[in-house]
């Protein structure tokens, strides 16, 4: 045997291993950040739900910040010291039918804490709320941070100006923001201001509320359609829909004048996304996510062919509770320290690590369970009204609105009409000479070569109204007396509300009327649009006679308020 056998051996095994495709063991090197062990991009774990908190939170926090945002733009011509229905004189009217007490049942009928402020100046009250809420949604959509106490600020904020709102304040999407709102306080931690903290995983039941939410918002709106207009069931609603809407938009001119097989095809869709596909939310965890992605689609079809405020941008936040980290990764950017890399290294210590006994858990896990019972327990009424042949849309049954049944065009109209407010400076208002102008709103129909606005998810409120006031009288709209007053003041904060007056840089009219238009779409390639005219109009008749300031006076005295002083 050579002595130096077992070195010459080393060569000799080396290149049999190379021949036989085997080499040395190495020691192994922990995976990068974002990698598995072979060293391909890892992924997220199904069943986890930190991403989604943070696209729900920054969802939300998007719509606070339009609500508020019209609030601090349209409050004090609406409900301020100088509105159309002062909050002032709304919340004395509320505490004289207490007998003039601020207790436990003014406070439960109005909830508000205008209630605890000075109301000398009731418009720096009502910005100072607005404001308020735009800094703090703005915070939480930037940052993606927030914890309960920011969520039930925005909450309790927006929840004082819904409920001193009065008829400004009337849709079902105030209610719908608030019990999307008051969901989501119990998604955050209590006090950390954390994008994941990490001894706060979000709570199935407080996913479940907002999948519970969007259920019933569908099912409601699918069931008062089947029950109420006919159209609805013999397909032809959407023949009408888009130019008998409240304030339609440029696509809803073109898509008014679809084929009528495409509109049957319509209406056979809606009835699918909200009598049927509700219902997916309980057939585990991928037909769960189609019902979010379909819902979630179809109010981007809405929001194209419509203005309905922040409506369909507020029913897309509860349909994100559909969706997991695994399902939301490709929204996240990745690499070392980012959120999905933590979230992945999360979910890593999660997996065979015994939680530690806490307290705070416990306690969280406590007032997530009592949420549970609470949505349980107001849900009652809902699911009764649900099943109800007698079925009534957009009601709270609680003045918190913790839990509202919800529902949408469960009417439509047939066609469209217009009030059209005029002013003359004529002395004689019944003179044939007499010239009438015609006041122009921010974004109802009006004249009609003026294109259809485009303003979804941002939200007038005075021409949403008048769109109301135009299939009613105007004694079921005293408050169209008010603006007719203070347009003969020529009062500036009313015309703000308004896109243009006749009279600026004049004289305010001496007279005032209200004309009653039927409007059409014109028709594309027609020779109304060929004169660059987006609807036909013909004249009804009068919505209400020419009024003067002498003749409002009594108006005015009779509600124990001042005439408005020309300037």
């Amino acid at each position: 045997m050579r002595p130096d056998g077992p070195a010459m051996a080393a060569p000799e095994e080396s290149l049999r291993r190379r021949k036989t495709g085997h080499s040395d063991p190495q020691p192994e090197s922990p995976p990068a950040p974002g990698r598995d062990p072979a060293g391909s991009p890892a992924h997220l774990h199904a069943g986890t739900f930190w991403l989604t908190r943070i696209v729900l939170l920054k969802a939300l926090a998007f719509v606070y910040f339009v609500a508020f945002l019209v609030a601090f733009h349209q409050n004090k011509q609406l409900i301020g010291d100088r509105g159309l229905l002062p909050c002032r004189a709304y919340l004395r009217s509320v505490q004289q039918y207490f007998q003039g007490r601020v207790g436990w049942e003014a406070l439960s009928y109005a909830p508000t804490v205008l209630w605890l402020m000075d109301w000398s100046d009731m418009n720096s009250n009502l910005d100072l709320l607005a404001l308020l809420g735009l800094g703090v949604s703005a915070f939480v959509l930037i940052t993606g941070c927030a914890n309960m106490l920011l969520m039930a600020a925005l909450w309790g904020l927006y929840t004082s100006l819904v409920n001193v709102g009065q008829i400004w304040y009337s849709f079902g999407w105030e209610s719908q923001l608030l019990e999307t709102g008051f969901l989501g306080i119990f998604l955050c931690p209590l006090w950390t201001l954390s994008r994941l903290p990490r001894h706060t995983p979000t709570s199935r039941i407080v996913l479940w509320g907002f999948r519970w939410l969007i259920f019933r918002i569908m099912l409601g709106a699918g069931l008062i359609k089947i029950r109420g207009d006919r159209c609805w069931r013999d397909l032809t609603c959407m023949d009408f829909h888009y130019e008998t809407q409240p304030v339609p938009n440029p696509m809803a001119y073109y898509l008014h004048r679809s084929p009528w097989w495409f509109h049957r095809f319509e209406t056979l869709s809606n009835h699918f996304i909200e009598l049927l596909v509700p219902f997916f939310l309980f057939l585990g965890r991928r037909a769960c996510m189609v019902h979010g992605v379909l819902q979630i689609l179809f109010q981007a079809v809405l929001i194209v062919s419509g203005n309905l405020s922040f409506l369909n941008w507020l029913t897309m936040v509860p349909s994100l509770a559909c969706f997991d980290d695994a399902a939301l990764a490709c929204l996240f950017p990745s690499g070392p320290g980012s959120l999905k890399d933590r979230v992945l290294h999360m979910q890593r210590e999660a997996r065979g690590a015994r939680p530690e006994p806490r307290f705070g858990p416990a306690v969280r896990r406590a007032a997530n369970v009592s949420l549970g019972v609470l949505l349980a327990w107001l849900s009652v009424p809902v699911v009764l009204n649900l099943l109800s042949s007698r079925q009534v849309m957009n009601t709270s049954f609680n003045p918190l609105r913790i839990v509202n049944t919800y529902g949408a065009f469960g009417s439509v109209t047939k066609e469209r009409t217009e009030v059209v407010l005029q002013g003359t400076a004529s002395p004689n208002a019944s003179a044939p000479d007499a010239v009438w102008e015609d006041y122009e709103f921010k974004c109802k129909p009006g004249d009609p070569s003026r294109r259809p606005c485009l303003i979804s998810p941002y939200h007038y409120r005075l021409d949403w109204l008048m769109w109301f006031a135009a299939f009613q009288t105007y004694e079921h709209n005293e408050w169209i007396l008010r603006l007719a007053g203070k347009l003969l003041a020529g009062d500036a904060v009313a015309l703000s509300l308004l896109a243009h007056s006749p009279f600026e840089g004049r004289p305010p009219p001496r007279w005032v009327r209200g004309e009653h238009y039927r409007y059409k779409f014109s028709r594309p390639g027609g020779s109304h649009a060929a004169q660059g005219k987006w609807w036909v109009r013909k004249r009804i008749g009068t919505y209400f006679p020419p009024v003067s300031l002498q003749e409002l006076r009594a108006y005015f005295r009779d509600r124990g308020e001042p005439l408005p002083e020309p300037l």
